[in-house]
């Protein structure tokens, strides 16, 4: 057993010796709750950094197979500048945010209207069902046909695969409230948009934050899949089927890194606005008060 695998166990066990005392601290005071709650995952990620570095050197795992945390930083580093932001923009910036926005707000008009119309209630959803349950596979070439190669139909691949999420939780939100609210507000003599806007939506908002989140991750997979089946020379999918072709893999990996932070980082922010939307609900009054 050489020096690589030792350490590498060494901080394994050391990792999780730290852990396990952190999570064992019962506290009242929010800072060190929050600290903790950080701390712990933190640790945990460098630990599992640490012990892929050793185990991969130590194995001699050849880095076609599987390149060391050290060489894909280096490689992450070294192609920030080209080809690592084109490609973020390009997938990112444009087909994730773009296809996001128009897939989740026209879930919600058509989530609206649907509240509106039993006929509608009754048509669309199970349309809605067997959409979701096409595969992406099916659905991406379709759509590069349909709007080209370039991200307009990654965009549109995102819109496909965020849209039914959307809307499936908006419906099941909106009909939250329950029957002693909505005869409280026709004792008050309130239309059907004041209903909705003072009662319904904000009992909905739990549910269509889970969509949002939801999507927040099937956006990015699905752009990224979609770059597969046609697209410039540019963007995330791209890059890493092109550089999987040429054996670069720390490049891929790099990719990925890039794309799981992204991803992250969105899914990160909307939890945030989520709180600050919802703070009212048991979920978020709990979790502060722990």
């Amino acid at each position: 057993m050489n020096g690589w695998i030792i350490t590498a166990l060494a901080v394994w066990l050391a990792g999780w010796g730290i852990n396990e005392f952190l999570v064992r601290i019962g506290t009242r005071d929010r800072v060190a709750a929050s600290a903790i709650n950080i701390a712990v995952p933190v640790i945990f990620g460098v630990v599992l950094l640490v012990v892929w570095e050793g185990l991969v050197r130590g194995l001699n795992v050849p880095a076609v197979l599987l390149p060391p945390p050290s060489v894909i930083w280096e490689r992450l580093l070294a192609s920030i500048p080209n080809p690592i932001w084109p490609d973020f923009q390009q997938t990112f910036l444009k087909s994730v945010l773009i296809g996001y926005a128009i897939g989740c707000g026209s879930a919600f008009i058509v989530a609206v209207a649907i509240d509106r119309s039993p006929f509608l209630k009754r048509g669309l959803l199970p349309v809605g069902n067997f959409v979701s349950a096409l595969p992406l596979v099916g659905i991406a070439p379709i759509m590069v046909m349909w709007f080209g190669f370039d991200w307009q139909s990654k965009a549109a691949v995102v819109v496909v695969m965020t849209f039914f999420p959307m809307l499936v939780n908006t419906v099941a939100g909106l009909n939250a409230t329950g029957a002693i609210e909505k005869d409280l507000m026709a004792t008050y003599a309130a239309s059907y948009w004041q209903t909705l806007a003072k009662l319904r939506l904000p009992m909905a908002w739990p549910f269509i934050f889970n969509a949002l989140k939801i999507n927040s991750t099937l956006a990015l997979i699905g752009a990224i899949v979609a770059e597969f089946f046609g697209t410039p020379v540019v963007g995330m999918g791209f890059r890493i089927s092109a550089a999987i072709g040429r054996l670069q893999v720390d490049m891929v990996w790099a990719e990925i890194a890039v794309a799981a932070l992204a991803g992250s980082l969105f899914y990160g922010v909307i939890a945030l606005i989520e709180r600050a939307v919802t703070f009212w609900h048991p979920s978020v009054r709990g979790g502060r008060g722990g």
